[in-house]
């Protein structure tokens, strides 16, 4: 009866306690999850690649690295074309995608694809970050916690922001940017009720990963670096729309070469496994996740040339891998291609005005987050992101003119929305939902429904109605063999039995009373307990439809409830 208690508890928009638990165990498996991929990622890397590093993918012969990712694409396609279409489809992309249709149930088949897949992709060098692999992974750990307790739909859609925010928090160390992404980019809703679970899960991963590899940014950045004249602002001003074209640029490519219809998995990672070695035997910097090269360039330690090779490549191979759907995340290839494009411009900037250039380390941070938050089209994440990543608060104002910026551009200029929902758009789905289907969807039908009502047989006895009908009950529900087949007042229904109440003054009448003949009956609409109130709303939209039976369909069927048109247009607060 408590776990009952709970669900009806928790599909009202406002059960902050009980979600702050559930998002508290949401980060705790996650963390936990995600501590087990970094070392079958990490592990194998450090034991055979050079100096025990494992990104270290530089020092390998050229001809170890083409076969390394030729061969690793090759093997990843051949296992993943043998599985099942449906369960093929991994990342965040996938998040958002079963948030809009599934209400943020994943499958159990899908995060283990995930899981191997985005191991083997990083393992052999692929182009790639793992937050994407993260994300899914953490997402689909809290939601199936949610899915095992048979919570409302509702529910589950706040422990997947909860999955997200933790999976973000946990890799790297970020818990306020994993709390911003989970809202601003996949839920793309801010609400107080969200807010609280998602931020408890966030910091209970953050002190699984910080137990594990300690409490240090994700990079070092030299100490005392500042921004030396508010001269220098013009020239941050025109460097943030030189990113924004970078990323229009980038986000253009992707969305092109996503209209490719390449079926099988093993083409299409063949081709973007064959450039990456061929590629990679120029610019090795374009393999793996490619940290170390982000690092290299906050120490200003990437010559010119250096960077504007790895700034091309890593552009051309990872649009390539991304848009080929290749199992890794695209957020580690952004922070490599506006690392080595704030060295670049931090080079130019010294050798013209050397007198108003600050630091390299601050053109390299000041364009990670504007590279970032243009793809995205998330500029709160990637301010937010950049700060706890290099843990340097004083870059907050020209961040946030950088970052700003460069995502106008992205979005005026080139004309693209953030790369999740290009991927979303050319899979045919509208996100995100407006304002009223976005309040819906957090909430239940079970906390709106009435729960005022009286069940009745079709063939039932003469007390039994006279009892129905002179009941405080707010609704009649009628049964037939396969369910409700018809839902009144009482009122209604001792209009079609006055005879029977009459007959009962006198004594007489059947004992029993056929009501599927007195009433002429007819199947009524039906609804799952743990629905959103979206998903009832969608079938009060038929005109014919005024009154859904809510139903406990697992195990025995059983009417939980009554709902109306009027019950959902006043949780959705419209005027009734």
């Amino acid at each position: 009866m408590r776990l009952e208690s709970l669900r009806h508890r928790l599909a009202t928009a406002d059960a902050v306690p009980h979600l702050a638990i559930l998002g508290a165990l949401a980060g705790l498996s996650t963390g936990i999850v995600m501590l087990i991929f970094r070392a079958v990622v990490e592990l194998p890397l450090m034991a055979f690649l050079p100096g025990h590093n494992s990104e270290m993918f530089e020092g390998l012969s050229p001809a170890v690295r083409a076969c390394l990712v030729v061969g690793g694409a090759v093997v990843l396609g051949f296992w993943l074309d043998r599985v099942e279409r449906q369960h093929q489809s991994v990342g965040v992309v996938h998040v958002m995608e079963r948030l809009h249709d599934n209400h943020g149930r994943l499958p159990l088949p899908n995060a283990i694809v995930q899981f191997i897949g985005g191991a083997l992709a990083l393992v052999t060098g692929q182009s790639g970050g793992r937050e994407g692999p993260a994300i899914h992974l953490g997402s689909s750990a809290s939601s199936l916690l949610g899915q095992y307790l048979d919570l409302p739909n509702n529910s589950i859609r706040t422990l997947v922001a909860c999955g997200t925010a933790a999976a973000i928090a946990g890799s790297f160390n970020t818990p306020l940017a994993g709390v911003i992404f989970a809202m601003e980019v996949v839920m793309m809703e801010y609400s107080i009720a969200s807010f609280t679970p998602v931020i408890l899960a966030a910091v209970t991963s953050t002190l699984v990963s910080q137990a594990v590899f300690g409490n240090h940014t994700a990079f070092e950045v030299p100490t005392g670096i500042e921004i030396h004249s508010l001269a220098e602002y013009p020239i941050l001003l025109v460097e943030g729309i030189l990113v924004g074209c970078i990323a229009g640029a980038f986000l253009a490519a992707m969305r092109s070469l996503g209209r490719l219809q390449i079926d099988s998995a093993l083409a299409r990672f063949a081709i973007a496994g064959g450039v990456t070695a061929i590629v990679s035997i120029g610019v090795p910097q374009v393999m793996g996740i490619g940290y170390d090269t982000v690092e290299l360039a906050l120490q200003g330690q990437i010559a010119l040339q250096v960077a504007v090779y790895v700034v091309a490549a890593k552009v051309v191979v990872s649009a390539i891998t991304y848009a080929l759907r290749m199992p890794v995340g695209i957020i580690g290839p952004t922070l490599v291609v506006g690392a080595c494009t704030g060295a670049a411009l931090g080079a130019v900037a010294h050798s013209f005005v050397s007198y108003l250039a600050s630091d390299t380390p601050i053109y390299v941070m000041l364009r990670m987050g504007a590279m970032m938050g243009a793809v995205l089209q998330a500029p709160l994440s990637a301010l937010i992101a950049i700060v706890e990543l290099t843990g340097t608060p004083n870059i907050t104002l020209p961040a946030m003119l950088a970052i700003v910026v460069a995502t106008i551009t992205t979005n005026s200029l080139f004309k693209q929305r953030s790369v999740f929902l290009t991927a979303l758009e050319a899979r045919g789905f509208n996100y995100p939902a407006d304002p009223i289907t976005q309040h819906m969807r957090r909430t239940g039908v079970s906390g709106v429904m009435q729960r005022n009502f009286v069940v009745l047989q079709q063939r039932v006895s003469r007390d039994d109605v006279i009892g129905a009908v002179r009941s405080h009950a707010s609704w009649i529900v009628v049964d037939g063999h396969n369910g409700p087949v018809q839902v009144l007042t009482p009122e209604q229904l001792g209009y079609h039995v006055r005879d029977v109440v009459a007959d009962q003054r006198h004594g007489e009448g059947e004992a029993l009373i056929d009501l599927g003949e007195r009433l002429r009956v007819h199947a009524v609409a039906s609804i799952d307990i743990r629905a959103t109130l979206y998903e009832a709303w969608k079938i009060l939209e038929d005109p014919k439809i005024a009154i859904i039976c809510v139903l406990r369909m697992t195990g025995t069927v059983a009417t939980q409830g009554v709902l109306t048109r009027e019950d959902v247009l006043r949780s959705a607060r419209f005027d009734v």
